[in-house]
This record gives C-alpha cells, structure tokens and sequence, in this order.
C-alpha cells in the first residue's frame, strides 16, 4: 500500500496498485495436486493398516488384509501417474508451472531466498510478492517430489517381493542392494510422516501468504486464478 498527495495540503489518500486477475495455475497443475493430495491420504491410511492392522474383523483377516493392500497398490499406481504428469507438465506448461520455479536456476530468484525465509522466520514484516511459486517454496517443493520419487522405488521395491522374478522385481531389486528389507520399510514409512509433515507447513503457508496478500491464493487451487498486481508481470 502506498500514501498518495492529492495536491492539496494536508490531504492524503491510501491507495493499492492496481491488480488484475489472471490464470496462474493451468487444469493439469490443479488436476494432479488434487489427485497427489487425495492418495496420499488413502495411501496413508492403508499403509499405516498394512503396517500396524487396526480393523478387528470376525471375517477371515487374510481377506480385510489383501482388500486394503489392492486399495494401497491401484492407489500408488494412481499417484505414480499424477506425479510423472506433473513433472511432464514442468517442461510443458506456462511460466508458472516450468521446473525453473522448483529450482532457482536465475540469479533473481536465488536473490530473494534469504528475504523469504526471514519472512517464515518472522524476522520481515512483508512478504517478497510473487506471481507463482516463491523461490523457497520451490526448493521445498523440489525436496517433496523426491521424497515422492524415494517412496513410488521403494514401494514397487516392497510389492515387488510378493512375485521374485517378475517384472517390479528385476526392476527395483538392486534397492534391496543398498538397504535392507526392514530399511527400505522404514524409508517408506517415514517419508509417508515427512509428507505429512509437509501438507501441515503447505496448508499454515497458503494461510498465511492469503491473508498477508489477499490475493486469492487459497481460491485459486480451485479455480487457477489469482490477483496479480500490475508491476509483477
């Protein structure tokens, strides 16, 4: 917000500069986060099932067990699609969606890292505004697409073992060649917790970013619009 004379003495006026609304987010970018956010939710509680089977079934346990491991498995597969679209789409979508906002490759964006991370430290009052991604946000979302990629090899590594000599197995058994079965369990279980972790600070950010900025940014998952002030474009 700026302060404003309006030429006559001692009057001042507040003013905003001027905004306008435009698509930032693009259907595909809007498809696969929802579809990402939805199985990792299934994928959780399934996982956490097979892990640690809280359902007490007078039915034959074996039948309640596979049910929820084909749920887990078609859900993994779902999400295996979602997150290699997206990546796709890093090389094919507009400005806002291109892999150079995971990964801050020009100077001007490395340049503001420190000022958003003294924001999110409450050390800066104001928020370096950005039409898209902010540069620490990318790198944070760069760091949960590899999470995601550790947990789809280690998954197809784990349902591998139920068909040794099949497909899924001569592809991802060298994982074993790095970590033991029970390690490469807890990999997976732990980044399923890292995630979560994730989804907690992702949701309190865009809280945060949309009231400090007002700029539709919770609305615009949905829709793909956001208001843009003029001077960012």
């Amino acid at each position: 917000m700026s302060v404003r004379d309006t030429g006559q003495t001692g009057e001042m006026y507040e003013s905003t500069p001027p905004r306008v609304t435009m698509r930032v987010w693009e259907l595909p970018v809007r498809i696969t986060h929802w579809v990402i956010f939805f199985s990792v939710i299934v994928l959780s509680v399934t996982g956490f099932y097979i892990g640690n089977p809280f359902i007490s079934t007078g039915s034959d346990p074996r039948f309640v067990m596979g049910t929820v491991r084909s749920i887990h498995v078609v859900s993994a597969w779902v999400m295996i699609a979602a997150v290699m679209a997206r990546i796709l789409w890093a090389f094919t979508g507009n400005r806002w969606a291109h892999w150079d906002q995971f990964i801050p490759v020009g100077g001007g964006r490395r340049n503001t890292i420190g000022q958003n991370l003294k924001y999110y430290l409450l050390l800066r009052r104001d928020i370096p505004k950005e039409i898209g991604h902010n540069p620490l946000a990318g790198i944070t979302y760069t760091v949960v697409y590899l999470m995601f990629l550790v947990q789809i090899v280690t998954g197809l590594a784990l349902t591998g073992l139920d068909n040794p000599g099949g497909i899924l197995s001569n592809l991802t058994g060298w994982v074993f060649g790095i970590g033991s079965i029970p390690a490469v369990r807890f990999t997976h279980h732990i980044i399923m917790w890292l995630t979560w972790g994730f989804v907690v600070h992702h949701v309190y950010s865009a809280v945060l970013v949309d009231t400090e900025e007002k700029n539709g940014l919770l609305s615009s998952i949905f829709s793909g619009r956001k208001e843009v002030e003029r001077d960012l474009l």
